[in-house]
Protein backbone atom coordinates (compact mmCIF):
# COMPACT_ATOMS: atom_id res chain seq x y z
CA UNK A 1 0.00 0.00 0.00
CA UNK A 2 1.61 2.95 -0.77
CA UNK A 3 1.89 5.81 2.27
CA UNK A 4 -0.36 8.41 3.33
CA UNK A 5 0.73 9.57 6.47
CA UNK A 6 4.34 10.41 7.25
CA UNK A 7 5.65 12.07 10.65
CA UNK A 8 9.35 13.50 10.97
CA UNK A 9 11.13 14.10 14.51
CA UNK A 10 7.30 15.50 16.33
CA UNK A 11 8.16 17.21 19.26
CA UNK A 12 5.53 18.53 21.69
CA UNK A 13 5.86 20.27 25.66
CA UNK A 14 3.13 20.74 28.19
CA UNK A 15 4.92 23.49 30.57
CA UNK A 16 7.90 21.22 31.69
CA UNK A 17 6.37 18.08 31.34
CA UNK A 18 7.79 16.65 27.60
CA UNK A 19 4.74 14.26 25.88
CA UNK A 20 6.54 13.63 22.56
CA UNK A 21 9.86 13.67 21.82
CA UNK A 22 11.78 12.92 18.13
CA UNK A 23 8.80 10.61 16.74
CA UNK A 24 9.42 9.41 13.44
CA UNK A 25 7.31 7.01 11.78
CA UNK A 26 4.43 6.58 8.83
CA UNK A 27 1.13 5.05 8.37
CA UNK A 28 -0.16 3.40 5.04
CA UNK A 29 -3.18 3.77 2.73
CA UNK A 30 -6.32 1.96 3.52
CA UNK A 31 -4.84 0.24 6.73
CA UNK A 32 -5.52 -0.11 10.25
CA UNK A 33 -2.46 1.23 12.00
CA UNK A 34 -2.46 0.37 15.61
CA UNK A 35 -1.08 3.33 17.82
CA UNK A 36 -0.17 1.35 21.33
CA UNK A 37 1.94 2.17 24.66
CA UNK A 38 1.61 2.36 28.05
CA UNK A 39 -0.90 5.43 29.57
CA UNK A 40 1.74 8.42 29.16
CA UNK A 41 3.19 6.90 26.37
CA UNK A 42 2.05 10.38 24.19
CA UNK A 43 -0.44 8.46 21.64
CA UNK A 44 -3.65 10.31 22.35
CA UNK A 45 -1.35 13.44 22.30
CA UNK A 46 0.13 12.23 18.54
CA UNK A 47 -3.52 11.18 17.44
CA UNK A 48 -4.87 15.41 18.72
CA UNK A 49 -2.03 16.38 16.68
CA UNK A 50 -2.61 14.64 13.53
CA UNK A 51 -6.16 15.75 13.85
CA UNK A 52 -5.11 19.35 14.29
CA UNK A 53 -6.80 19.73 18.01
CA UNK A 54 -3.04 20.26 19.19
CA UNK A 55 -0.56 21.46 17.53
CA UNK A 56 3.59 20.37 17.44
CA UNK A 57 6.59 22.70 18.98
CA UNK A 58 9.12 21.24 16.41
CA UNK A 59 8.81 18.44 13.41
CA UNK A 60 6.76 17.84 9.99
CA UNK A 61 4.18 15.99 8.93
CA UNK A 62 3.39 14.98 4.93
CA UNK A 63 -0.23 13.82 4.04
CA UNK A 64 -0.59 12.15 0.78
CA UNK A 65 2.99 13.60 -0.07
CA UNK A 66 2.08 17.17 0.46
CA UNK A 67 3.12 18.95 4.03
CA UNK A 68 0.47 19.13 5.99
CA UNK A 69 0.20 21.29 9.44
CA UNK A 70 -3.20 21.70 10.73
CA UNK A 71 -3.75 24.63 12.82
CA UNK A 72 -7.28 23.47 13.82
CA UNK A 73 -9.61 20.68 13.54
CA UNK A 74 -11.44 22.36 10.59
CA UNK A 75 -8.14 22.91 8.85
CA UNK A 76 -7.48 18.98 9.61
CA UNK A 77 -11.04 18.37 8.16
CA UNK A 78 -10.37 20.60 4.76
CA UNK A 79 -7.54 17.99 4.21
CA UNK A 80 -9.37 14.70 5.01
CA UNK A 81 -8.34 14.01 8.59
CA UNK A 82 -10.81 13.90 11.50
CA UNK A 83 -10.92 12.08 14.88
CA UNK A 84 -13.42 10.19 17.68
CA UNK A 85 -12.39 11.24 20.88
CA UNK A 86 -12.55 8.51 23.60
CA UNK A 87 -14.87 10.70 25.42
CA UNK A 88 -16.98 11.59 22.56
CA UNK A 89 -17.73 15.32 21.74
CA UNK A 90 -21.37 15.28 20.17
CA UNK A 91 -24.13 16.76 21.50
CA UNK A 92 -26.32 13.97 23.20
CA UNK A 93 -29.81 17.08 23.12
CA UNK A 94 -29.31 17.76 19.05
CA UNK A 95 -30.53 15.48 16.84
CA UNK A 96 -28.68 12.87 15.32
CA UNK A 97 -28.66 14.83 12.02
CA UNK A 98 -27.70 17.88 14.14
CA UNK A 99 -24.69 16.22 15.41
CA UNK A 100 -23.49 14.80 11.63
CA UNK A 101 -23.92 18.42 10.19
CA UNK A 102 -22.58 20.92 12.75
CA UNK A 103 -18.82 21.94 12.17
CA UNK A 104 -19.03 20.01 9.07
CA UNK A 105 -18.02 21.89 6.22
CA UNK A 106 -19.32 19.69 3.85
CA UNK A 107 -22.69 18.77 5.27
CA UNK A 108 -23.89 22.75 6.02
CA UNK A 109 -24.89 24.80 3.46
CA UNK A 110 -23.49 28.41 3.15
CA UNK A 111 -26.27 29.45 1.19
CA UNK A 112 -29.12 28.40 4.05
CA UNK A 113 -29.23 31.18 6.62
CA UNK A 114 -31.60 29.03 8.40
CA UNK A 115 -31.33 25.22 8.74
CA UNK A 116 -33.82 23.49 6.98
CA UNK A 117 -34.67 20.20 8.84
CA UNK A 118 -35.75 17.95 6.02
CA UNK A 119 -32.68 18.94 3.70
CA UNK A 120 -30.47 18.08 6.83
CA UNK A 121 -31.82 14.21 6.88
CA UNK A 122 -31.68 13.63 3.77
CA UNK A 123 -28.05 14.47 3.48
CA UNK A 124 -27.27 12.66 6.91
CA UNK A 125 -29.15 9.05 5.64
CA UNK A 126 -26.67 7.73 3.26
CA UNK A 127 -23.97 8.43 6.06
CA UNK A 128 -26.01 6.62 8.52
CA UNK A 129 -26.45 3.85 5.77
CA UNK A 130 -22.94 3.45 5.40
CA UNK A 131 -22.11 2.78 9.24
CA UNK A 132 -25.27 0.32 8.78
CA UNK A 133 -27.53 2.56 10.90
CA UNK A 134 -30.95 3.00 9.38
CA UNK A 135 -32.44 5.01 12.12
CA UNK A 136 -34.92 8.09 12.17
CA UNK A 137 -32.00 11.12 12.02
CA UNK A 138 -34.29 13.83 13.65
CA UNK A 139 -34.71 11.88 17.47
CA UNK A 140 -31.84 13.23 20.18
CA UNK A 141 -28.51 11.49 19.85
CA UNK A 142 -28.63 10.77 23.55
CA UNK A 143 -31.61 8.51 23.30
CA UNK A 144 -29.28 6.10 21.55
CA UNK A 145 -27.18 2.78 22.87
CA UNK A 146 -23.84 4.37 23.22
CA UNK A 147 -22.63 2.20 20.38
CA UNK A 148 -24.79 3.93 17.44
CA UNK A 149 -23.37 7.02 19.07
CA UNK A 150 -20.36 5.84 18.61
CA UNK A 151 -21.62 4.73 14.43
CA UNK A 152 -22.96 8.32 14.69
CA UNK A 153 -19.38 9.53 14.92
CA UNK A 154 -17.79 7.53 12.55
CA UNK A 155 -20.57 8.38 10.02
CA UNK A 156 -20.06 12.09 10.49
CA UNK A 157 -15.99 11.77 9.77
CA UNK A 158 -16.85 10.15 6.87
CA UNK A 159 -19.72 12.87 5.82
CA UNK A 160 -16.80 15.30 6.02
CA UNK A 161 -14.56 12.94 2.90
CA UNK A 162 -12.64 11.83 5.28
CA UNK A 163 -9.55 9.73 4.27
CA UNK A 164 -7.65 9.11 8.13
CA UNK A 165 -9.87 8.90 10.76
CA UNK A 166 -8.12 8.70 14.46
CA UNK A 167 -9.83 6.36 16.84
CA UNK A 168 -8.97 7.06 20.73
CA UNK A 169 -10.08 3.87 22.77
CA UNK A 170 -13.32 3.40 20.71
CA UNK A 171 -14.90 0.90 22.55
CA UNK A 172 -13.58 1.87 26.05
CA UNK A 173 -17.53 2.04 26.42
CA UNK A 174 -18.54 -0.81 24.11
CA UNK A 175 -20.35 -4.19 24.92
CA UNK A 176 -18.79 -7.15 23.50
CA UNK A 177 -21.47 -6.78 20.67
CA UNK A 178 -21.37 -3.03 20.11
CA UNK A 179 -17.66 -3.59 19.36
CA UNK A 180 -17.83 -6.14 16.80
CA UNK A 181 -20.25 -4.10 15.29
CA UNK A 182 -17.45 -1.43 14.98
CA UNK A 183 -14.31 -4.18 14.19
CA UNK A 184 -17.04 -4.88 11.36
CA UNK A 185 -17.63 -1.26 10.32
CA UNK A 186 -13.48 -0.20 10.21
CA UNK A 187 -12.99 -3.40 8.37
CA UNK A 188 -15.27 -2.12 5.76
CA UNK A 189 -14.06 1.64 5.58
CA UNK A 190 -10.75 0.36 5.32
CA UNK A 191 -11.88 -1.89 2.06
CA UNK A 192 -13.42 1.60 0.89
CA UNK A 193 -10.09 3.14 0.87
CA UNK A 194 -10.68 4.94 4.16
CA UNK A 195 -6.67 5.01 6.74
CA UNK A 196 -7.50 4.21 10.38
CA UNK A 197 -4.87 4.69 13.35
CA UNK A 198 -6.60 2.86 15.63
CA UNK A 199 -5.53 3.97 19.55
CA UNK A 200 -6.24 1.21 22.03
CA UNK A 201 -4.70 -0.69 25.20
CA UNK A 202 -6.64 -4.19 24.34
CA UNK A 203 -3.77 -6.86 22.74
CA UNK A 204 -7.15 -8.97 21.64
CA UNK A 205 -8.72 -6.27 19.72
CA UNK A 206 -5.09 -4.54 18.37
CA UNK A 207 -4.38 -8.34 17.15
CA UNK A 208 -8.04 -8.65 15.27
CA UNK A 209 -8.24 -5.74 13.11
CA UNK A 210 -4.95 -4.14 12.97
CA UNK A 211 -2.19 -4.36 9.77
CA UNK A 212 0.00 -2.73 11.22
CA UNK A 213 1.44 -2.06 15.03
CA UNK A 214 3.31 1.26 16.24
CA UNK A 215 4.36 1.15 19.80
CA UNK A 216 5.26 4.15 21.94
CA UNK A 217 6.88 4.89 25.41
CA UNK A 218 7.51 7.96 27.11
CA UNK A 219 6.77 10.10 24.65
CA UNK A 220 9.38 8.02 22.08
CA UNK A 221 8.78 5.95 19.18
CA UNK A 222 9.89 2.58 19.28
CA UNK A 223 9.19 0.67 16.53
CA UNK A 224 6.69 -0.65 13.55
CA UNK A 225 5.68 -4.56 14.10
CA UNK A 226 3.32 -6.05 11.01
CA UNK A 227 0.60 -8.16 12.96
CA UNK A 228 1.39 -11.22 11.13
CA UNK A 229 4.91 -10.79 12.16
CA UNK A 230 4.94 -10.43 15.74
CA UNK A 231 3.31 -11.65 18.86
CA UNK A 232 1.35 -10.08 22.55
CA UNK A 233 4.95 -10.70 24.26
CA UNK A 234 7.02 -8.60 21.63
CA UNK A 235 4.32 -5.59 22.02
CA UNK A 236 3.93 -6.11 25.49
CA UNK A 237 7.83 -5.91 25.88
CA UNK A 238 8.40 -3.14 23.34
CA UNK A 239 5.74 -1.00 25.58
CA UNK A 240 7.17 -1.49 28.82
CA UNK A 241 11.03 -1.68 28.32
CA UNK A 242 11.40 -5.42 29.73
CA UNK A 243 11.08 -8.49 28.91
CA UNK A 244 7.43 -9.67 29.70
CA UNK A 245 5.31 -12.60 30.12
CA UNK A 246 1.98 -12.54 31.56
CA UNK A 247 1.25 -14.44 34.50
CA UNK A 248 -0.83 -17.38 34.46
CA UNK A 249 -3.78 -17.93 36.69
CA UNK A 250 -3.07 -17.27 40.43
CA UNK A 251 -3.01 -20.21 42.90
CA UNK A 252 -5.32 -20.02 45.82
CA UNK A 253 -3.52 -19.56 49.50
CA UNK A 254 -4.67 -23.04 50.60
CA UNK A 255 -3.35 -27.10 50.82
CA UNK A 256 -4.58 -29.42 48.27
CA UNK A 257 -6.22 -31.60 50.92
CA UNK A 258 -9.76 -28.71 51.28
CA UNK A 259 -11.03 -25.96 48.49
CA UNK A 260 -9.74 -22.50 48.86
CA UNK A 261 -13.43 -21.57 49.83
CA UNK A 262 -14.13 -23.89 52.52
CA UNK A 263 -11.24 -23.26 54.25
CA UNK A 264 -10.89 -19.56 55.02
CA UNK A 265 -13.24 -17.72 57.44
CA UNK A 266 -16.63 -15.99 55.63
CA UNK A 267 -15.78 -11.81 56.24
CA UNK A 268 -18.48 -10.64 54.37
CA UNK A 269 -22.11 -12.79 54.06
CA UNK A 270 -24.74 -11.35 51.96
CA UNK A 271 -28.56 -12.65 51.98
CA UNK A 272 -31.23 -11.80 49.45
CA UNK A 273 -29.93 -8.31 49.68
CA UNK A 274 -32.87 -5.94 47.79
CA UNK A 275 -32.11 -2.38 46.15
CA UNK A 276 -34.31 -0.38 44.45
CA UNK A 277 -31.85 -2.04 41.41
CA UNK A 278 -31.11 -5.74 42.74
CA UNK A 279 -33.29 -8.51 43.99
CA UNK A 280 -32.11 -11.44 46.67
CA UNK A 281 -28.65 -11.46 46.33
CA UNK A 282 -26.67 -13.80 48.28
CA UNK A 283 -23.24 -15.05 48.66
CA UNK A 284 -20.39 -15.36 51.24
CA UNK A 285 -16.95 -13.70 50.09
CA UNK A 286 -14.27 -15.68 52.25
CA UNK A 287 -10.82 -13.67 53.46
CA UNK A 288 -8.48 -13.99 50.90
CA UNK A 289 -10.77 -14.73 48.09
CA UNK A 290 -10.56 -12.91 45.15
CA UNK A 291 -14.74 -13.15 44.10
CA UNK A 292 -15.37 -12.33 40.80
CA UNK A 293 -17.90 -10.51 39.07
CA UNK A 294 -19.38 -10.93 35.23
CA UNK A 295 -22.69 -9.66 33.95
CA UNK A 296 -23.76 -7.48 30.83
CA UNK A 297 -24.31 -3.73 31.11
CA UNK A 298 -27.44 -3.30 33.25
CA UNK A 299 -26.72 -6.27 35.02
CA UNK A 300 -25.74 -4.78 38.86
CA UNK A 301 -22.70 -5.21 38.73
CA UNK A 302 -21.70 -1.50 39.99
CA UNK A 303 -25.07 -1.35 41.95
CA UNK A 304 -23.84 -4.15 43.96
CA UNK A 305 -20.80 -2.21 44.92
CA UNK A 306 -22.91 1.07 45.48
CA UNK A 307 -25.20 -1.11 47.83
CA UNK A 308 -22.33 -2.56 49.81
CA UNK A 309 -20.51 1.06 50.32
CA UNK A 310 -23.63 2.70 51.27
CA UNK A 311 -24.41 4.95 48.45
CA UNK A 312 -27.88 3.14 47.96
CA UNK A 313 -29.97 2.37 49.86
CA UNK A 314 -30.83 -1.47 51.29
CA UNK A 315 -34.78 -2.24 50.85
CA UNK A 316 -34.13 -5.95 52.51
CA UNK A 317 -31.96 -8.52 53.23
CA UNK A 318 -28.92 -9.24 55.48
CA UNK A 319 -25.27 -8.30 55.70
CA UNK A 320 -22.32 -9.78 58.12
CA UNK A 321 -19.37 -7.98 58.30
CA UNK A 322 -16.77 -10.13 60.16
CA UNK A 323 -19.27 -11.62 62.48
CA UNK A 324 -21.20 -8.82 63.11
CA UNK A 325 -24.66 -7.13 61.44
CA UNK A 326 -23.90 -4.60 58.64
CA UNK A 327 -26.42 -2.14 57.38
CA UNK A 328 -24.54 0.73 55.46
CA UNK A 329 -26.01 4.45 56.06
CA UNK A 330 -23.21 6.01 53.84
CA UNK A 331 -19.86 5.91 52.70
CA UNK A 332 -18.07 7.41 55.73
CA UNK A 333 -19.90 4.40 57.82
CA UNK A 334 -18.49 1.74 55.45
CA UNK A 335 -14.91 2.93 55.17
CA UNK A 336 -15.27 2.69 59.23
CA UNK A 337 -16.67 -0.98 59.07
CA UNK A 338 -14.17 -1.92 56.79
CA UNK A 339 -15.64 -2.12 53.00
CA UNK A 340 -13.27 -0.13 50.80
CA UNK A 341 -14.84 0.90 46.86
CA UNK A 342 -13.00 1.58 44.02
CA UNK A 343 -15.58 3.25 41.64
CA UNK A 344 -16.18 2.46 37.84
CA UNK A 345 -15.68 6.06 36.66
CA UNK A 346 -12.55 7.60 38.38
CA UNK A 347 -12.74 10.65 37.13
CA UNK A 348 -16.38 11.37 37.79
CA UNK A 349 -16.80 9.58 40.67
CA UNK A 350 -13.38 9.06 42.16
CA UNK A 351 -10.94 12.08 41.74
CA UNK A 352 -10.51 15.28 42.72
CA UNK A 353 -8.98 16.21 39.42
CA UNK A 354 -8.06 19.66 40.78
CA UNK A 355 -6.05 18.74 43.31
CA UNK A 356 -2.71 16.95 44.11
CA UNK A 357 -1.94 13.32 44.25
CA UNK A 358 -1.56 14.09 47.89
CA UNK A 359 -4.81 15.15 48.56
CA UNK A 360 -6.39 12.39 46.58
CA UNK A 361 -4.78 9.69 48.46
CA UNK A 362 -5.03 11.51 52.09
CA UNK A 363 -8.54 12.84 51.67
CA UNK A 364 -9.35 8.96 53.40
CA UNK A 365 -7.70 8.76 56.39
CA UNK A 366 -7.59 12.50 57.30
CA UNK A 367 -10.10 12.01 60.06
CA UNK A 368 -7.61 9.48 62.25
CA UNK A 369 -5.00 11.60 61.67
CA UNK A 370 -6.22 14.51 63.35
CA UNK A 371 -5.00 15.84 66.82
CA UNK A 372 -6.85 18.70 69.00
CA UNK A 373 -8.29 19.67 65.77
CA UNK A 374 -4.33 20.29 63.78
CA UNK A 375 -3.64 17.88 60.92
CA UNK A 376 -1.11 15.62 61.35
CA UNK A 377 0.52 16.13 58.01
CA UNK A 378 3.86 14.56 58.18
CA UNK A 379 2.13 11.32 59.29
CA UNK A 380 0.10 11.83 56.64
CA UNK A 381 3.25 12.20 53.89
CA UNK A 382 4.62 9.55 55.46
CA UNK A 383 1.25 7.01 54.60
CA UNK A 384 1.29 9.02 50.98
CA UNK A 385 5.31 8.38 50.48
CA UNK A 386 5.06 4.87 51.31
CA UNK A 387 1.56 3.94 49.30
CA UNK A 388 3.38 5.34 46.10
CA UNK A 389 6.59 3.25 46.30
CA UNK A 390 4.45 0.17 47.10
CA UNK A 391 2.32 0.32 44.66
CA UNK A 392 4.82 1.67 41.91
CA UNK A 393 2.56 5.16 41.07
CA UNK A 394 4.63 7.00 38.81
CA UNK A 395 4.16 10.56 39.89
CA UNK A 396 6.71 14.08 39.33
CA UNK A 397 6.16 13.96 43.37
CA UNK A 398 2.61 13.87 46.05
CA UNK A 399 2.17 17.34 45.22
CA UNK A 400 2.33 17.24 41.45
CA UNK A 401 -1.73 17.60 40.28
CA UNK A 402 -3.40 14.39 39.84
CA UNK A 403 -4.55 15.63 36.16
CA UNK A 404 -1.01 14.85 35.18
CA UNK A 405 -1.34 11.35 36.01
CA UNK A 406 -1.89 8.79 33.35
CA UNK A 407 -4.82 6.72 33.53
CA UNK A 408 -3.52 3.84 34.73
CA UNK A 409 -1.79 5.87 37.58
CA UNK A 410 -4.67 8.10 38.74
CA UNK A 411 -6.45 4.15 39.26
CA UNK A 412 -3.89 3.56 41.26
CA UNK A 413 -3.97 6.62 43.60
CA UNK A 414 -7.50 5.44 43.70
CA UNK A 415 -6.64 2.18 44.89
CA UNK A 416 -4.32 3.95 46.93
CA UNK A 417 -6.37 5.95 49.23
CA UNK A 418 -8.41 2.93 49.99
CA UNK A 419 -5.56 0.84 50.63
CA UNK A 420 -4.97 3.46 53.40
CA UNK A 421 -8.47 2.98 55.14
CA UNK A 422 -6.98 -1.11 55.63
CA UNK A 423 -10.68 -2.35 54.96
CA UNK A 424 -11.54 -5.83 55.56
CA UNK A 425 -13.55 -5.81 51.92
CA UNK A 426 -12.35 -4.32 48.90
CA UNK A 427 -14.81 -3.40 46.04
CA UNK A 428 -13.02 -2.91 42.72
CA UNK A 429 -15.33 -2.14 40.08
CA UNK A 430 -13.60 -2.34 36.41
CA UNK A 431 -10.41 -1.14 37.95
CA UNK A 432 -8.63 -1.98 35.19
CA UNK A 433 -10.64 -0.43 32.09
CA UNK A 434 -8.85 1.95 30.09
CA UNK A 435 -5.55 1.42 31.41
CA UNK A 436 -2.50 -0.40 29.86
CA UNK A 437 -1.43 -3.57 30.40
CA UNK A 438 1.52 -2.76 32.43
CA UNK A 439 -0.76 -1.20 35.14
CA UNK A 440 -2.98 -3.67 34.52
CA UNK A 441 -0.52 -5.89 35.88
CA UNK A 442 0.33 -3.99 38.98
CA UNK A 443 -3.38 -3.92 39.71
CA UNK A 444 -3.18 -7.50 39.16
CA UNK A 445 -0.43 -8.00 41.78
CA UNK A 446 -1.88 -5.40 44.24
CA UNK A 447 -5.00 -7.50 44.05
CA UNK A 448 -3.50 -10.93 44.85
CA UNK A 449 -1.21 -9.65 47.33
CA UNK A 450 -3.87 -8.20 49.30
CA UNK A 451 -6.28 -11.77 49.15
CA UNK A 452 -2.42 -13.29 50.18
CA UNK A 453 -3.11 -10.87 53.70
CA UNK A 454 -6.17 -12.09 54.34
CA UNK A 455 -8.54 -9.44 52.51
CA UNK A 456 -11.72 -10.14 50.90
CA UNK A 457 -11.85 -9.54 46.96
CA UNK A 458 -14.91 -8.25 44.89
CA UNK A 459 -13.31 -7.90 41.83
CA UNK A 460 -15.70 -6.43 39.09
CA UNK A 461 -14.77 -6.71 35.24
CA UNK A 462 -16.33 -6.61 31.93
CA UNK A 463 -13.56 -8.20 30.19
CA UNK A 464 -13.75 -12.08 30.94
CA UNK A 465 -10.42 -13.20 30.47
CA UNK A 466 -8.92 -11.16 32.99
CA UNK A 467 -11.30 -12.75 35.99
CA UNK A 468 -10.35 -16.37 34.88
CA UNK A 469 -7.02 -15.30 35.29
CA UNK A 470 -7.32 -13.79 38.63
CA UNK A 471 -10.25 -14.98 40.67
CA UNK A 472 -11.12 -17.83 42.43
CA UNK A 473 -14.80 -18.07 42.04
CA UNK A 474 -16.93 -15.95 39.80
CA UNK A 475 -20.35 -14.60 40.51
CA UNK A 476 -22.64 -13.70 37.03
CA UNK A 477 -25.43 -11.00 37.66
CA UNK A 478 -28.44 -10.94 35.06
CA UNK A 479 -30.70 -8.33 35.72
CA UNK A 480 -30.19 -7.77 39.49
CA UNK A 481 -29.88 -11.18 39.98
CA UNK A 482 -27.60 -13.86 40.46
CA UNK A 483 -27.20 -15.89 37.55
CA UNK A 484 -24.37 -18.25 38.87
CA UNK A 485 -21.15 -18.58 41.10
CA UNK A 486 -18.29 -20.84 39.43
CA UNK A 487 -15.03 -22.15 40.43
CA UNK A 488 -12.64 -19.87 37.65
CA UNK A 489 -10.21 -23.07 36.94
CA UNK A 490 -13.39 -25.04 35.67
CA UNK A 491 -15.09 -22.71 33.71
CA UNK A 492 -14.88 -20.63 30.30
CA UNK A 493 -15.83 -17.48 28.58
CA UNK A 494 -18.48 -19.62 26.77
CA UNK A 495 -20.15 -20.86 29.99
CA UNK A 496 -19.90 -17.53 31.60
CA UNK A 497 -21.32 -15.31 28.84
CA UNK A 498 -24.71 -17.72 29.29
CA UNK A 499 -24.89 -17.26 32.66
CA UNK A 500 -24.52 -13.29 32.35
CA UNK A 501 -27.31 -13.86 30.04
CA UNK A 502 -29.33 -15.33 31.85
CA UNK A 503 -28.82 -19.30 30.25
CA UNK A 504 -28.41 -22.31 32.94
CA UNK A 505 -25.04 -23.51 33.70
CA UNK A 506 -25.35 -27.15 31.59
CA UNK A 507 -21.45 -28.60 32.62
CA UNK A 508 -18.42 -27.76 34.21
CA UNK A 509 -16.19 -27.26 31.22
CA UNK A 510 -12.17 -26.57 31.81
CA UNK A 511 -10.90 -23.10 31.62
CA UNK A 512 -9.89 -22.43 27.80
Amino acid sequence: MPELLRIEHIEKHFGGIRALNDVSFSIEAAQVCALIGENGAGKSTLGKIIAGVESADRGSFFFDGAEYRPQSPLDAQKRGVAMIFQELDLFPNQSVAANLALGNLELMDKKQKVINRKILETAARPWLEKVGLTINSDIPLGSLPIAHIQLVAIARALSMNTRLIVMDEPTSALTEEAAEILFNTIEKLTAAGVTVVYVSHKMDEIFKIANTIVVMRDGEYIGTRQKNNTDVNEIISMMVGRKFETKNRRKPPASNERPFTEKEPVCLSVRNLCTGKLSNISFDLRAGEILGVAGLVGAGRTELGEALFGLDAVLSGELILNGAPYTPKGPREAMRSGIGLIPEDRKKEGLFIQQTVADNMAVSIMEQNQRFGFIRRQAIAGHVADMIGRTRLKTAGPQAGINTLSGGNQQKALVCRTLMTEPAVFFLDDPTRGVDVGAKEDIYEIMETLAERGKGIIFVSSELPELLRSADRIMTLHDGKVSGIVDAAATNQHELMRLAMGYERTEAPQNG
